[in-house]
């Protein structure tokens, strides 16, 4: 008898054990054996027809009792595998490598397997009486209990595949396993041999590598396309925080971490993820039940089997926890043991993916059919009598329940890849063995074909045929089905409890693959509303999210779009920038066309600046009037009157200038209005200065008054002012004609429409010029501040000229940093500012003394001799 353990392996003749490492020999009684030859002297036995001895090829091959594991098997010319997880529980191996390996028992009978074993020997019998497959031949089946785990799948396979030996009939291909480590396992194994492996639930990724699985196949479909349905149906209803469950078998490994990566992909965020330990203990269940209950993502998705939830969902139905909307994979979605009334305030809701489910013809009353039996290879269905009917083998056998789980096959779904898988390696055999070849063999099959090589394997990756249900069933490059699912939901007052309400299709073109009849859906609770599941609520339109560091994406604050940006939708991670001209309306939700801002004369401020270059001109021609009135009285005449009509022609053009900076800009008024600020405030500077001028040679020098006026007299004071104020003629013309301010719609803030200078130094130089007249007045004015206090114009003087820096110097600053028209009323500020300082510092007390104290405007009291 052979035993190959996975390593090291054993092989055991009679009760001569050894242990065979890996690609070296075993002498055994002086023949020398590897381990490569094992396998082609067992791969050369599997013939049919060809009765041989194992004595021919091998030592004597003797069945050991108590060491062949149980099986329900059925004779035939050719014997197809099957392995289905009877129990859910499996002992650990204790092996001692001293004595004989024994097989223990596995515990927890599980219903649903044993309902697909059964229909995979439905599906044996239905060949055997249809004459058109597989004429002539017979097929038969031995099924055994894999106790969904590894060791036992593999203890299960070598005494599957040592049985060529025993009972004289090749197995050519092996249906199984439902879940994906024991797969793996198994798959890898029969891999050097080109047996075919045909599961109908191992849905893992990683079974698709056909260098590591090159004889696997599969009715279902890969957990990639799970994958990708599920990432679709949760972005679907708006749910990007979740939870996920799994345990460590490779199905949930690698469905878990593909699940994680593509929905982060589409803007998800894992809130947590919980690891279910293969035997919990209650302080594991406990700590893994008050996460669900504390966590803010209502929406988990779970993909395991459902004999790991069982202890987790005890918990939370005795906790009474509700709210929690469940994500089903699909080896749980369509469970009977979990739609039981006892979760089913829990679970009610629940979304998931399932296979496209039938109802096979005479599969239910084949199964009610079932007996009980004390003859050998009956055991399996012995213990489906016993643990769930209570019925023993000395008790009459009574018909089986029909309203049970066991029997329910409206709409099979596992049990019809069983069935499909059963039906595929019909049809790879019946082409494989020339079954429809015209010739001696009358319709015959053809039963001298040997499958040792692997060209049965290419039959059935080559098979294609449409069943009953007019499905067609083939399988791509890569071993796989059509991807097709049914999306179920769990319904408290459906009749079947679990109902159809959309599908997904894995190779339909994108945008169509996800069919949901949203309308039908029952949410958790029974409520009728999406669930809302969210780390923090969507950003309202005109503002955007901003992730909080040290924290998932998905948890975020809401900032305001900032002025000419928006955003229209909930929800959005940026605000949009508006075209330009136009800018973002109050709640920064759509872009509107811009209006043109500039400082209007209808503004208030436009209004106010209007009043007060009013208020400006005419205080100046009121001043002017009263010089005019009084020119020929001492103190008019003193203070040089035709300077002072030109000063105050100056300061009435510094006034008016104003005006040409409020409105909107035209074409003239950008050219015009840096012009006429510079050369009237200039002029206005010139007059100031050659008036300081004046007073301190009339004061301050021992000239003969003759020499004086022949030196600094009216003529030359006219040249000296022209000179001065010819400069900034001459700047301000060169720069309006080489490169004049030009009007210019700027959507920097909103649409301001302003005057654009193409070369800013001309304005700054301009500014310059007039620092420096200042400057001059300044340090002239300051020099003669101590004359009689009855002559205090030099003083007079001082006090304009500290207004006007402390004016410009604050001037500079606040116009650079001012937006929009409220840069050209800083401006218009300043010129005012330093305008009114020159008329109220300099005229206003001679207007004092001329209108109100008339008796000091005499001689005397110019020259200080007049007394009070």
């Amino acid at each position: 008898m052979l035993y190959l353990f996975s390593n090291p392996v054993y092989i055991v003749f009679s009760d001569v054990s050894h242990t065979v490492d890996e690609g070296k020999p075993l002498r055994v009684e002086g023949d020398l054996i590897k381990k490569e030859e094992v396998m082609r002297e067992t791969q050369h036995s599997l013939r049919i027809g060809e009765v041989r001895s194992c004595k021919s090829s091998l030592p004597d091959c003797v069945k050991l009792a108590g060491s062949e594991p149980l099986a329900l098997h059925s004779e035939g010319d050719i014997v197809i595998g099957g392995f289905f997880p009877l129990h859910y529980v499996a002992p650990k191996p204790q092996q001692s490598y001293n004595n004989e390996p024994q097989i223990p028992p596995c515990s927890g009978f599980h219903e649903r397997p044993f309902r697909w074993m059964m229909t995979m020997v439905f599906a044996v019998e239905e060949i055997n009486s249809n004459s058109s497959l597989l004429p002539g031949v017979k097929l038969g089946y031995r099924i055994m209990d894999s106790c969904n785990h590894i060791h036992n799948s593999l203890q299960a396979l070598y005494s599957l595949q040592s049985s060529t030996c025993l009972y004289y009939s090749p197995v050519p291909a092996v249906i199984g396993l439902a879940s994906s480590s024991p797969t793996r396992a198994v798959a890898q194994t029969l891999a050097p041999f080109n047996i075919p492996l045909v599961s109908y639930f191992a849905t893992c990724t990683c079974l698709t590598d056909k260098h590591l699985y090159p004889s696997f196949l599969r009715t279902v479909p890969s957990d990639l396309f799970q994958v990708r349905g599920l990432v679709k149906l949760v972005t679907y209803f708006g749910w990007f925080w979740v939870g996920t469950i799994g345990t460590m078998d490779d199905y949930s490994l690698y469905g878990i971490q593909a699940f994680s990566n593509q929905f982060g992909r589409q803007g998800g965020c894992v809130a947590f993820h919980l690891t279910i330990p293969a035997s919990p203990t209650m302080a594991e269940i406990l700590e893994m039940a008050d996460k669900l209950e504390s966590s803010t993502a209502r929406v988990v998705v779970v993909i395991t089997a459902e004999v790991d939830l069982l202890h987790l969902f005890s918990e939370l139905a005795q906790r009474n926890v509700t709210g929690i909307q469940w994500i089903a994979s699909e080896a749980w979605v369509t469970s009977n043991r979990l739609a039981s009334p006892d979760f089913h305030f829990l679970l009610e809701g629940t979304l998931g993916f399932s296979f496209p489910g039938v109802s096979i013809p005479g599969l239910k009353d084949f199964l009610l059919n079932v007996r009980p039996s004390p003859k050998p290879g009956m055991e399996f269905i012995n213990m489906f009598w016993e643990e769930h009917y209570m019925v023993g083998l000395t008790v009459e056998p009574k018909r089986l329940q029909t309203d049970s789980s066991y029997s329910d096959v409206s709409q099979v779904r596992i049990s019809y890849n069983v069935y499909k898988a059963v039906y595929a390696v019909a049809h790879a055999l019946h082409t494989f063995l020339n079954c429809d070849s015209v010739g001696h063999n009358r319709g015959l099959c053809e039963k001298h074909s040997s499958f040792s090589n692997g060209q049965f394997l290419q039959h059935l990756k080559m098979v294609n045929f449409t069943n009953q249900f007019n499905e067609k069933v083939y399988f791509d490059s890569n071993g796989e089905p059509v991807p097709l699912y049914d999306i179920i939901n769990w319904q408290k007052d459906s009749k079947d409890k679990m109902r159809f309400i959309g599908s997904y299709d894995g190779s339909a073109p994108r945008g169509q693959q996800l069919q949901i009849m949203k309308n039908t859906i029952v949410w958790t609770k029974g409520e009728r509303r999406v669930p809302v599941s969210q780390c923090s609520a969507p950003c309202p339109p005109g503002s955007r999210q901003a992730t909080r560091q040290g924290e998932p994406k998905c948890c975020f604050d809401c900032l305001p779009c900032a002025d000419g940006e928006i955003s229209n939708q909930t929800g959005s991670t940026d605000c949009i920038k508006c075209p330009e001209y136009y800018w973002s309306d109050t709640d920064k939700v759509k872009c509107v066309e811009g209006e043109e801002e500039f400082l209007s004369f209808y503004d208030a401020m436009g209004i106010i600046l209007v009043a007060l270059t009013l208020l400006g001109f005419i205080l100046t021609s009121i001043v002017t009037i009263v010089f005019h009135s009084f020119r020929y009285t001492p103190i008019v005449k003193a203070n040089n009157s035709e300077i002072s009509f030109l000063l105050l022609l100056s300061l009435k053009l510094c006034f008016l200038c104003c005006l040409v900076f409020i409105g909107q800009p035209s074409w003239w008024t950008c050219r015009l209005r840096q012009a006429a600020f510079g050369i009237s405030f200039v002029l206005c500077l010139s007059c100031v200065l050659f008036k300081t001028i004046v007073v301190l040679l009339a004061f301050r020098t021992n000239i003969p008054s003759s020499r004086g006026r022949k030196l600094f007299g009216t003529a030359q004071q006219r040249i000296l002012i022209i000179c001065t104020t010819a400069p900034q003629i001459c700047l301000c013309t060169g720069w309006v004609l080489a490169a004049p301010p030009f009007p210019f719609r700027n959507p920097n803030y909103q649409i301001v429409v302003e005057c654009k200078e193409p070369w800013p130094p001309g304005f700054y130089l301009l500014l310059g010029y007039i620092g420096l007249l200042a400057f001059a007045c300044l340090v002239l004015a300051f020099v003669g501040r101590k004359l009689p206090d009855t002559f205090n114009e030099a003083k007079l003087i001082t006090f304009s000229m500290l207004i006007f820096w402390a004016v410009w110097i604050s001037f500079i600053p606040a116009y650079v940093s001012s937006p929009g028209k409220f840069s050209v009323a800083v401006e218009i500020f300043a010129i005012l500012s330093s305008s009114f300082g020159l008329l109220l510092c300099i005229f206003i007390p001679k207007c004092y003394i001329i209108l109100l104290r008339p008796e000091r405007n005499i001689k005397k009291g110019i020259t200080g001799k007049y007394s009070r």
